[in-house]
């Protein structure tokens, strides 16, 4: 199992990331804990010095598998489905200057809460075709890249909560680049069986968030992560599992409490 765990490059109010800024020192710290890669949570690459990010992820041989975009959507609220076009353009032009950053790291980028909510004043079925437009545009953009949408808790979207929906748009949209992210917090939520919709999302898995059902670390509720792992086997999974938790107790003891909960499951 090839482990990491979200840092995030900016400034952010999303609570559920470990470790927030600081790049040099946090990216040491990651790969002195043991993990096998880094998760990197961007709100505008443009904002970045990509020359030097790239110099400490050589310098401590840690690859990124992922890139998450979410903050654009709760930093400066772009969405693919926001009533305002000016705002949805400048949603999937962000994306694409994602795509272009983790083309150069060979990550995944992560499609998460930038998709938008359902709104009282919009119609559904409006929504759902911008967001399938909007996908269908950056996936076009560079085929090489791939997009993971990631299913997300009624609690905070109305937009494909579950696997079962996530498979539907990916089959509308068409194309062989789009997949899952699947998020353990949110399938505990959302799915009937966590198990089921995993073998499910068996194709179409491009990337694995960990975090147990109060979204502490793994082992600090009460999911299953032995059954996840096992399952993850089965299915025959190699990609990454990166750990998206709250920074309780503290981020040290949630990192390190990770690491070793997630080593045991496989040993």
């Amino acid at each position: 199992m090839k482990l990491s765990i979200v840092l995030s490059t900016q400034p952010a109010s999303f609570s559920a990331l470990a470790y927030k800024g600081q790049i040099a020192e946090n990216i040491a710290k990651i790969k002195n804990l043991g993990y096998d890669g880094v998760e990197l949570a961007v709100r505008d690459p443009a904002a970045l010095d990509v020359s030097e990010l790239k110099s400490i992820l050589a310098e401590h041989r840690l690859p990124v598998p992922a890139i998450g975009t979410g903050q654009a959507f709760g930093e400066e609220g772009l969405s693919f489905t926001h009533p305002d076009a000016h705002i949805r353009r400048k949603a999937i032009d962000r994306i694409k200057s994602h795509m272009e950053l983790a083309d150069g790291l060979g990550a995944v980028v992560i499609i998460g809460l930038v998709r938008g909510k359902t709104g009282l004043d919009t119609d559904g079925d409006r929504v759902e075709q911008w967001l399938a437009e909007a996908l269908t545009e950056c996936a076009s953009e560079n085929k090489s890249v791939r997009l993971a949408i990631e299913p997300i808790n009624r609690y905070e979207t109305g937009l494909v909560n579950t696997v079962a929906s996530g498979l539907d748009l990916i089959d509308t949209v068409g194309l062989d680049n789009i997949g899952l992210l699947l998020d353990t917090f949110h399938m505990n939520i959302e799915e009937p069986s966590i198990i089921e919709s995993m073998v499910a999302a068996r194709d179409r898995l491009f990337h694995f968030h960990v975090a147990d059902s109060n979204r502490w670390h793994p082992g600090a509720g009460h999911i299953d992560f032995a059954e996840i792992i096992h399952t993850l086997n089965s299915i025959g999974y190699q990609d990454f599992v990166s750990a998206e938790i709250l920074p309780l107790p503290d981020p040290d003891t949630a990192a390190i409490k990770t690491v070793e909960y997630m080593r045991e499951m496989v040993t």
